[in-house]
């Protein structure tokens, strides 16, 4: 019978559904929180299968994971996992890069939409009863506006195609524009350099993974590029932004705002009472969410199945449909094939 490990037991609930997948090949199936690499190995250690939603798995984990032949990420980004360790080691890594692309891009434009509209402001004037809030003068047309999506993979697009309804004029930096010149003639977006799209947008909204040459991409320099009424919108990864500079900027009012579905100083993954006071939540030119960009009934059911459908298919022997490292030669062969049904 093969072990596998589901990480993040209390902050992101199992369903049956991950138990019925996993049950297809066997599975002894143990059940932790795990956010520590030693109650992680404590648990793990011996297992088959390591199922991670929102832990880090460090390579000093996963020298140690001697039995494990799949790593499954229960979603898309797997920056918090050592892929190139794995790799060394033979372990398969998983994901399910699609799962939330309509939520995310929904969130994205919840965000857009909220700031423009100046909801939250709106809200807490109607509390005290001021009903001049009416008049605030950051209020403006959308149309005509400038959205600018730093990265152009299929969350962008899936804003870019939703964003054209509301007569926005669309930028997107990309590192090879000649890759998506055809698809982005078809959105109607104009490929730009990214000092460029960051000086003439009056939104901002960050759409790539984070990795070494994406971190801090957005450093004080270039923050500093943004227009004084501009917003930026990131449902990506926090440390893709250069988080202080951001909030000396907000601070200053050099920049109008921020909607921010992920940070770098808040963990928004730890368990209740245990996170610390960050200056972000001080400012009010900011709306925050808890990194819920992805989050529905629909999408949290599909990256549990297909998450645990991963695994299950790497203890079969069975190639499955997101690899992560795909140059990885793994602990036991896996032939090309799905699970029937």
């Amino acid at each position: 019978m093969f072990k596998a490990v589901r990480l993040n037991a209390v902050t992101y609930p199992i369903d049956n559904v991950e138990r019925q997948e996993l049950a297809r090949a066997g599975v002894e199936f143990v059940e932790i929180e795990g956010q520590e690499p030693h109650e992680i190995l404590a648990a793990a250690e011996d297992c088959d299968a390591l199922l991670v939603v929102s832990s880090r798995v460090p390579a000093s984990v996963i020298k140690r994971l001697t039995r494990c032949r799949v790593i499954a990420r229960l979603g898309a980004g797997t920056d918090k996992i050592d892929i190139a360790e794995a790799t060394r080691q033979g372990i398969v890594v998983t994901n399910v890069p699609d799962f939330c692309l309509n939520e995310q891009a929904e969130h994205a434009l919840a965000l857009l939409l909220a700031f423009a509209r100046r909801l939250p402001f709106m809200t807490e004037a109607m509390r005290t009863h001021n009903w001049s809030a009416r008049h605030h003068p950051g209020v403006h047309r959308l149309a005509g506006q400038t959205l600018g999506l730093i990265g152009f993979g299929a969350s962008a697009r899936a804003v870019a195609q939703r964003a054209a309804s509301f007569g926005l004029r669309l930028l997107s930096w990309v590192r090879d524009p000649v890759k998506y010149r055809d698809i982005a003639e078809q959105l109607r977006v104009e490929l730009v350099p990214l000092d460029r799209l960051l000086i003439e947008s009056d939104f901002v909204s960050i759409h790539l993974p984070l990795c070494d040459e994406t971190h801090h991409l957005l450093s004080a320099d270039r923050l500093a590029r943004l227009k004084p009424n501009a917003v930026l919108i990131n449902t990506a990864r926090g440390a893709i932004i250069d988080e202080a500079a951001l909030v000396t900027l907000l601070q200053q009012r050099k920049i109008a705002g921020a909607a921010l579905d992920v940070f770098e100083g808040i963990d928004v993954f730890a368990l209740p009472g245990t996170s610390a006071a960050h200056p972000l939540l001080e400012l009010d030119n900011v709306i925050l969410t808890p990194h819920c960009a992805g989050s529905s009934v629909e999408s949290s059911n599909e990256s549990k199945v297909r998450g645990a459908r991963n695994a299950a298919e790497v203890l079969l022997g069975i190639r499955p449909a997101s690899i992560v490292n795909p140059t990885v030669v793994p602990r036991f062969p896996l032939p090309v094939g799905l699970i029937d049904g």
